[in-house]
């Protein structure tokens, strides 16, 4: 008998606009469950942010987090897995952005299993507001970059900035075997009143240890879980590697072009329940 087993990414796939489970998903998740049907995320939120969500919902398997680099595991209230950077690695990521005038936010694992933030000099109304949605939403305690110890779990890197920056950044840490950069548009270009001035588009960039990946962390879990066979959903490049060792991949019709390319198929938006409505119909729920 063969053990299918399904994998959601959530911002932009199985969330919707508001960053929720609506109604018809929740009941969708319910039907997978009356039918013995394995579910988890495979996300780049840490355990915090993932928390409130999928609370209710009864996402008992470990949890892939963080894009990869650590998993939770419910059962055992522990990270069961985790990649996490040097400290020349860390200082290595914090020079490229001070070159490029990115402000970091460096996500740190902290004793006891939570997660603290530590940001460089906020120069932005984004910044702030980025700051803020951290602190407050995502309940990520907030300290000064010059707060931050030496010895410290590091599991990533993340800033906004302008898309040549980014590519810089990128660029920089390219040769370097054990980190891997994530990218994409965080806010259009927008128009600014009546005149044709534009606010320019901002990109975020997010780094971490190249064996992070959420590909890495769903072939950790297919050995754990016994899984033969792997659906998985998503919308963004970080979910390239999750595609790449999936059984069956899709993505929703909001996702980045190179995903919709990699898709077997484009399903509903996220916005939309597409991954719900696509689920009914794939298991005849």
């Amino acid at each position: 008998m063969v053990i299918k087993g399904v994998i959601f990414d959530l911002d932009g796939t199985l969330l919707d606009k508001d960053s929720r489970i609506s109604t018809y998903t929740a009941e969708t998740l319910a039907k997978m469950r009356a039918h013995n049907i394995p579910y988890t995320v495979a996300t780049g939120r840490t355990l915090q942010a993932a928390t409130g969500p999928l609370k209710d919902h009864h996402f008992t398997l470990p949890l892939i987090l963080k894009n990869g680099a650590i998993i939770w595991s419910p059962e055992e209230a522990r990270y069961s897995h985790h990649h996490l950077l040097t400290r020349e690695e860390v200082w290595h990521v914090l020079a490229a952005f001070t070159l490029n005038e990115l402000t970091p936010f460096v996500f740190s694992l902290q004793p006891g299993q939570r997660h603290a933030l530590y940001h460089g000099p906020l120069k932005s109304q984004s910044e702030h507001k980025l700051a803020d949605l951290f602190e407050a939403e995502r309940e990520l305690p907030l300290a000064p970059l010059s707060a931050m110890p030496d010895e410290i779990s590091v599991i990533n890197v993340f800033s906004l900035g302008s898309a040549e920056a980014v590519e810089r950044v990128s660029a920089s840490i390219a040769d370097e075997p054990h980190l891997v950069a994530y990218s994409g548009i965080a806010i259009h270009e927008r128009e600014m009143g009546e005149h044709v001035t534009k606010e320019p588009a901002l990109h975020w960039i997010d780094i971490h240890h190249s064996l992070g990946s959420k590909g890495n962390g769903i072939n950790h879990l297919r050995k754990e879980l016994e899984i033969d066979h792997v659906i998985a959903f998503g919308d963004g490049d970080n979910d390239l590697s999750m595609f790449e060792c999936a059984s069956e991949c899709y993505a929703p019709a909001n996702a980045d072009p190179i995903i919709l390319n990699a898709a077997d198929e484009i399903i509903g938006h996220h916005d939309e329940d597409g991954v719900a409505r696509f689920l009914r119909k794939r298991f005849e729920l």
